[in-house]
């Protein structure tokens, strides 16, 4: 052998294994080895979201009216018993003033990380359309740095708001980059609504995945309110595999935030409504009307909400899609009571997550509204029915998304765009609510349709394109 030759071989030997990874680590697009990534990037064993005196984990949420308050929760270690949250009116110079002081109240919470507190302050009193600065205590004289967000705005107002489909996995290896680059498309947005699975939950780190949402989230939780909703991933299985099994929310939902109180009886802790500008938002929780029995009184709710609001604007948001774009999901008990409720209010837009993938479909007869959307912003990716390549447009696989939603005055505009920014989908609609609304589409600058082009996952499964 040549003098250098065993180096050379061996460096190929390496370069060689990083390019392909372990036997088997391709598939259809090349090299795989990105695929192999856990779930989270923390190691096992790592105390990374321990609870500690520093507070973490803030995310303020919408009051039934925004304009005139806000909520925030956030976390800390154990022992840090009913710390305050300061608010001022933001100005221009470091020197804040004397601040607004709230004590906020206090939960012990337990989790695989170890025991910490959950806080929660309720902030009323506000003027609408301002600048507000915040920050939150912990203890051993920790504070958070200021947090600025401005309250809602009066009717009449123009409001930008993000919509994101399910989170859930790889979350701080792929779902940052989802959260981030919607800023850039957004950068006037008052509020992120999260259509559920935040996390996928129910792999023994749990408080990780937690902790991880939490700091993809941060950007956009500083600057704006959160709605989220809960998913099927937000609950667990209890007394799994027993005539006892059922559904039972997660300890984590009611920790992490702090929401209006205003929900559907039955499902008080996971539905809510609040007015924002010219639009009413409605979060519903599909799992709850499919699997413990609250769809009928979920629609009854969802009624009186819709009939009852001085908005011009409606938007309604639930997990559980009412027409599925996945293969082998339909769920009817959904269309059996809510759609109905949907339609009869002319709601404008219905946003959903729970498939994996992307599609739009029109109202009954291609009526302009609802228009009923599905996305996602996580990793794990699903396969297109046949069926819902027939009936929704347009479509796609194997692409995370955001959304963007601007409504000002009889004008709603929505785009879909890619991670990297690309638009995916637009539309308009437009007109007087009583009168009928009318839909305008907006191709230009579209990219093409994104398919899967792959026959199965490294695992072999052959109902997805990522895991």
């Amino acid at each position: 052998m040549p003098a250098g030759a065993g180096g050379s071989l061996l460096l190929a030997a390496v370069l060689a294994l990083l390019l392909t990874g372990p036997a088997g680590a391709r598939d259809a697009f090349g090299p795989g080895i990105h695929e192999l990534e856990p779930n989270t990037l923390v190691p096992a064993g790592d105390p990374r979201y321990a609870p500690a005196a520093y507070p973490d984990r803030i995310v303020a949420s919408p009051a039934a009216d925004p304009a005139r308050g806000f909520q925030v929760s956030w976390r800390t270690a154990a022992g840090v018993e009913a710390p305050m949250l300061e608010l001022v009116v933001a100005g221009d110079s470091p020197a804040v003033g004397e601040p607004r002081r709230v004590a906020a109240r206090s939960t012990a919470f337990a989790t695989e990380n170890g025991a910490g507190s959950q806080h929660q302050v309720a902030v009323d009193g506000l003027e609408a359309d301002t600048l507000y600065a915040f920050r939150v205590q912990g203890g051993k004289g920790w504070w958070s740095p200021w947090r600025q967000l401005r309250t809602a705005a009066a009717q009449g107002t123009a409001l930008e708001f993000l919509y994101f489909g399910d989170t859930q996995n790889k979350n701080a290896s792929h779902g940052s980059r989802v959260l981030l680059e919607a800023l850039r498309h957004a950068p006037d947005a008052r509020l992120a609504l999260f259509a559920g699975d935040l996390v996928s939950g129910g792999d023994g780190e749990d408080d990780n995945e937690w902790g991880e949402w939490s700091d993809i989230a941060a950007p956009v939780a500083a600057t704006m309110l959160v709605a989220p909703l809960t998913g099927n991933h937000e609950y667990f299985e209890e007394f799994e595999d027993t005539p006892q099994e059922r559904r039972v929310l997660g300890p984590h939902w009611p920790h992490m935030f702090a929401l209006p109180g205003n929900g559907a009886p039955g499902a008080e802790a996971t539905t809510y409504w609040f007015d924002m500008h010219d639009a009413r938002f409605v979060v519903l929780d599909g799992t709850s009307a499919l699997d413990l029995g609250t769809a009928a009184a979920q629609a009854e709710w969802l009624d009186g909400v819709l009939r009852d609001s001085p908005r011009d604007w409606s938007i309604v948001a639930i997990h559980q899609p009412m027409y599925s774009p996945r293969e082998g999901r339909d769920n009817l008990l959904l269309r059996e009571h809510l759609m109905p409720v949907l339609a009869r209010h002319s709601v404008d837009l219905v946003l959903q997550g729970h498939d994996h993938t992307y599609g739009r479909r029109a109202g009954e007869n291609g009526a302009a509204t609802p228009q009923y959307v599905v996305s996602v912003a996580g990793a794990k990716q699903y396969l297109l029915s046949e069926e819902a390549r027939d009936t929704m447009a347009p479509v796609a696989e194997d692409t995370q998304l955001f959304q963007v939603v601007r409504i000002d005055g009889d004008t709603l505009r929505y785009e879909a765009r890619t991670v990297t920014g690309r638009l995916y989908d637009a539309f308009s609609l437009v007109g007087d609510r009583d009168v009928g609304r009318r839909i305008i589409e907006h191709t230009d600058g579209r990219i093409e349709q994104r398919d899967c082009g792959r026959s199965a996952t490294l695992k072999g499964r052959t109902d997805r394109c990522w895991e």
